[in-house]
């Protein structure tokens, strides 16, 4: 790319010293407007001046087509109204939104274009504004559909303010066609999808709904909420190195831990601070056997420090299970398969 832009470089310099060159001779000739150098004979100024003087007569003499290059103008998708009263209720402001989409999606359909994005702001009689973007999961135009996320949205919309005005943008692309793959199955409906999500955020609230990511960090079961993605990730499949002799017993899988989500609160009864007896909601008895602590801590530099000492015990009911305490109380982590 970059010695494409040389050349073209290259060539735009030549020819300007190309066309100084021919305004020079044609100073000393002594033409010094457009209608001298025309009223000049076409064959003497291809004799004596070669092509570029030829091509700066013919547009002297307006004897030179260029074809009018049209640059469409970008359409845009934008509505606004303002309401002759202040309006405190959503029925006013659902119904201009549906307007608002029906003439969307006439012109869209006119164009051969899908809704990707809705830009929604409203207005109210304190100069304040709210605003919100919709991502469309399945870029539309189908009127319901978009219809019901705003309307999903706006059911738990409250504010102080009346509403004075609202206005709707959207953003468009062209219809797309994926092919799966064999294996791979769309979603059924992903419009009913991002509704469902946007009722459970309504209800939660938002930073309960989505994505669970882990945290870098060694704490147990830590982790944050990222909004729902459409597109997968990459998969990267782990391939296990190849072993050498006596190498393969590192690989054996051991029991697996059905952790309690939440822990449950657990009481330990202890014995030269070890576990000696364990009571809770799911499992109690006489410990047998108790492997520990194992002791973690982190954060310790600010508010969210943390510390705890882990124990896996063995009670006398055969109940393998892992517990740990926080420095303030004990919980019960989980029971081992």
């Amino acid at each position: 790319m970059s010695e494409i832009c040389q050349a073209t470089a290259k060539a735009a310099k030549e020819r300007q010293a190309e066309i100084a060159r021919v305004l020079d001779i044609l100073h000393r000739w002594g033409i010094e407007t457009l209608g001298q150098f025309a009223a000049l004979k076409k064959e003497a100024v291809a004799a004596r001046l070669g092509p570029i003087g030829v091509e700066l007569w013919e547009r002297a003499a307006g004897k030179t087509t260029r074809l009018l290059k049209l640059v469409p103008v970008r359409e845009s998708f934008e509505e606004v109204f303002e309401f002759e009263n202040e309006i405190e209720t959503s029925e006013p402001l659902l119904f201009m939104l549906r307007r608002f989409l029906q003439q969307f999606s006439v012109r869209l359909s006119a164009l051969h274009l899908v809704v990707s994005e809705l830009q929604l702001e409203i207005s109210f009689n304190n100069k304040s504004r709210y605003s919100h973007r919709f991502k469309i999961p399945e870029p539309t135009t189908d009127v319901e559909i978009l219809f019901r996320m705003l309307h999903t949205h706006l059911e738990n919309f409250t504010s102080e303010s009346p509403i004075v005005a609202v206005a709707l943008q959207a953003e468009t692309t062209k219809p797309a066609f994926e092919q799966f793959h064999l294996f791979e199955t769309p979603l059924r409906d992903p419009a009913r999808l991002t509704e469902t999500l946007a009722r459970l955020a309504g209800l939660l609230g938002g930073e309960r709904v989505g994505t669970p990511v882990l945290e870098e960090t060694h704490r147990p079961d830590a982790f944050r909420m990222e909004p729902f993605a459409w597109q997968l990730p990459e998969t990267k499949f782990w391939s296990r190195p190849a072993l050498g002799p006596g190498e393969e017993q590192l690989f054996l899988s051991g029991a697996v831990l059905r952790r309690f989500r939440s822990a449950l609160p657990a009481s330990v009864l202890l014995a030269k601070n070890r576990p000696a007896h364990l009571r809770s909601a799911k499992v109690q008895g006489p410990v047998r056997m108790e492997k520990g602590p194992y002791v973690a801590s982190g954060n310790w530099w600010d508010e969210n420090a943390w510390d705890r000492a882990e124990w896996d015990v063995e009670l006398e009911n055969d109940a393998l299970c892992r517990c740990h305490h926080d420095g303030e109380q004990w919980r019960l982590d989980g029971v081992y398969d």
